[in-house]
């Protein structure tokens, strides 16, 4: 095991359960990512396995059907998927944001109906909150429902959905402004809804007026899909809004949020150690002017700096999960976790594409892959400008001068 990216105080379950995830990854992901990768197929048989091993209920209580452990434990297991492939670690992160959303938010009919079913992955989550002509500003937010009866009518269209085709529920973020005076805040005036649907593309034939027009075709954060979510007088249940109740969407999707940097963290992690194991070993078996490159003194440097920077990223991202656990309020950690670690991962995947020379070009060899896949890391669960504001205003809350 490297010496890198160690952490202390795990339990005999938790080392147990981070033992077998890096045993399937070696195994079942690492041989296989860089060619589904290139197809842009879906790993199939890698989430069948992973539903074996019961990671798609590792955050779901027992009571429930699932494992009932931390964030901390989903968050190093996740650092463990994206070391392998981390469009794999995206298939399980909506899941879970979503899965965690219902069991912190969710009415108990919502709980006892979806969590059992997702524990299994039975049920599969995506997440839905952007738009085509918004990103971090959520309060641009255009997708409109309205009460009808028993029911709400959904117009809008949503965008960047990971597992948007293969998911078959959905939390949609819309604006509703029942019940709220005109001119309130508009996250006062949002709601999350649950909707379920066939997995696949193109009109659903379960959800009249709910389509899922294709892919997206990425540069990289392939075999996942990413779709866009058309809704067109799609009629739902009011028993399906998240919590039973209208304008509490804002503040459930950001909950759900700190969850998910706190993924995105852990997968920038899991990329920046894979990047480090690839560049350590090839500087050791090129040799130029006589000895191995990793003697020369400039490669030493590349190597001590990115084994650096992976380690203090996954000492942030520990950090951050601990504090979420805890019940604390952790949107400041989670958005330094989030920045540091997807900024670093780029830097790291870049040193260790650089050690590679011109191999590094070549689809032939993991780092290539890499190369393309940092990049969505820096945008995804809110841009580093974003991280920054979070940042820095959080900081200004617990500085104010007094007086």
């Amino acid at each position: 095991m490297s010496r890198l990216a160690q952490t202390d105080g795990l339990t005999e379950i938790q080392q147990e359960i981070l033992s077998t995830v890096r045993s399937f990854v070696d195994k079942e992901i690492l041989p296989v990512a860089t060619e589904l990768e290139h197809k842009d197929e879906y790993p199939t048989e890698i989430v069948e396995g992973l539903k074996k091993l019961g990671i798609f209920g590792l955050m779901i209580p027992e009571e429930y059907g699932g494992i009932g452990e931390s964030l901390l434990t989903y968050a190093l297991t996740v650092e463990e998927i994206a070391r392998g492939w981390m469009s794999v670690s995206g298939i399980i992160n909506t899941h879970f944001i979503v899965a965690y959303m219902i069991k912190q938010h969710g009415t108990q009919e919502q709980k006892d109906y979806f969590l059992p079913r997702m524990a299994t992955g039975e049920v599969r989550g995506a997440f839905s909150m952007s738009e085509p002509g918004l990103g971090s500003d959520v309060s641009a937010i255009r997708t409109k429902a309205e009460r009808d009866g028993d029911f709400y009518v959904i117009n809008g269209q949503k965008m960047w959905l990971t597992n948007g085709g293969s998911a078959n529920l959905v939390a949609v973020l819309c604006r509703s402004d029942e019940g709220q005076p005109e001119g309130s805040a508009p996250h006062k005036s949002m709601t999350t809804f649950l909707i379920e649907k066939e997995p696949g593309f193109g009109p659903n034939p379960t959800v009249p007026g709910l389509t899922v027009p294709g892919k997206i075709d990425k540069m990289g954060y392939k075999g996942v899909d990413t779709t866009e979510l058309i809704l067109e007088d799609v009629r739902i249940p009011s028993n399906r809004v998240l919590g039973g109740e209208s304008g509490r969407g804002f503040y459930q999707m950001m909950d759900g949020v700190e969850v998910g940097r706190v993924n995105v963290a852990a997968r920038g992690c899991g990329v920046a150690h894979r990047a480090f194991e690839l560049g350590v070993s090839y500087a050791q078996q090129r040799h130029t002017f006589g000895k191995p490159i990793a003697q020369h003194q400039a490669i030493q440097f590349k190597l001590a700096e990115m084994a650096t920077k992976v380690e203090a990223a996954h000492q942030m991202m520990i950090n951050a999960a601990r504090k979420k656990d805890s019940g604390q309020r952790n949107d400041l950690e989670a958005g330094m976790a989030k920045y540091l670690a997807a900024e670093y991962c780029k830097e790291v995947v870049e040193d260790a594409f650089r050690i590679h020379g011109g191999y590094g070009f070549s689809k032939e060899y993991e780092i290539e892959r890499l190369y393309r896949e940092a990049p969505m890391l820096l945008i995804g669960e809110g841009t580093a400008e974003i991280q920054k504001m979070i940042i820095g205003r959080r900081l200004l809350e617990e500085y104010r001068i007094q007086g």
